[in-house]
């Protein structure tokens, strides 16, 4: 089973799949450590981690495309990724699906706002015409190599033109191909039963620092049906908030010992990015050279 085929069956089987947000390759590889059976790349995450600004649509599609890359590689479980409005017309969301397939990712999200796409929880928004999602969404649809990609169609019309227009919006990216469809902003408990009413399809809810104070809990999402829910966030805030208290120790005390206790132990994190395999498969290929060069010799 690939990780494509894995993420349909994680968000098909009963109960809530819970997908961690990675900012990078190596906060993806300590989300699957722990646990994790799936994880969720974000544009906030990645804007925030690449650029440290706010995302505000600065990126693009090929910056996006190595990044997923990246955290792909370093993991086996899938990863789900941000599309933003799909960097551009239905040739360029063409072109982003396939840069997007080839770099590992198990789904994305494509978004309806006009462009430059902004993070669902800033004000600003604006929608495009229902037309021009749905004409996304077909090109998407097409140019998928893999059938087992997940492509979900995301409105950002809550805001804009209340539930009722979101919901409709939804059935139609679904009508046009779409496996999900999540109205982005329906977040309370009522809502997001209705959107499981009459949106066709599995729901993926979102719980982020960015809306505020989180009102609804894992349990209560489960108890109502919904099929997994990202927290796209939580590891780069919660870097941003280790990495300060370290520094502001360390620019205090002027000393490694001040901090020690706060750093992950060194073994710890050679276990994590594998540094007993490196080595053994550096000194396998010298043994390997060895005998070649040896058999050579005696040979001659």
């Amino acid at each position: 089973m690939n990780v494509r085929q894995k993420m349909r069956e994680l968000i098909s089987r009963p109960g809530l799949v819970v997908m961690p947000g990675a900012y990078d390759a190596l906060s993806a590889r300590i989300i699957e450590a722990e646990g994790f059976e799936a994880i969720v790349a974000g544009g906030y995450a990645a804007v925030g981690s690449l650029l440290a600004q706010p995302d505000m649509g600065q990126s693009n599609m090929r910056d996006y495309s190595d990044h997923y890359a990246r955290i792909c590689e370093a993991v086996q479980v899938p990863v789900y990724v941000d599309s933003d409005t799909g960097f551009g017309g239905v040739n360029n969301v063409r072109q982003m699906t396939r840069n997007f397939e080839n770099a590992g990712v198990a789904g994305f999200f494509i978004s309806d706002q006009v462009f430059p796409n902004r993070c669902g929880y800033l004000p600003g928004k604006q929608i495009v015409p229902v037309e021009q999602m749905l004409a996304k969404i077909k090109a998407a649809v097409d140019a998928r190599r893999d059938p087992n990609l997940l492509i979900v169609g995301r409105t950002d019309a809550v805001a804009v033109d209340g539930l009722n227009a979101a919901i409709e919006r939804c059935q139609m990216f679904i009508e046009a191909g779409a496996d999900m469809a999540k109205p982005q902003g329906a977040d309370t408990v009522d809502d997001i039963k209705r959107v499981i009413r009459e949106v066709p399809g599995a729901h993926m809810a979102t719980l982020s620092q960015a809306a505020g104070k989180a009102k609804i809990t894992c349990a209560e999402l489960e108890k109502i049906g919904v099929a997994a829910v990202t927290f796209p966030s939580a590891a780069l805030f919660a870097a941003a908030a280790a990495v300060r208290k370290v520094m502001a120790a360390l620019k205090r005390d002027n000393s490694l010992d001040a901090v020690t206790g706060d750093l992950i132990p060194l073994n710890d994190y050679y276990d994590l990015v594998g540094l007993k395999a490196m080595l053994a498969r550096e000194e396998s290929y010298d043994v390997a050279a060895q005998k070649i060069a040896s058999k050579r010799a005696a040979a001659d």
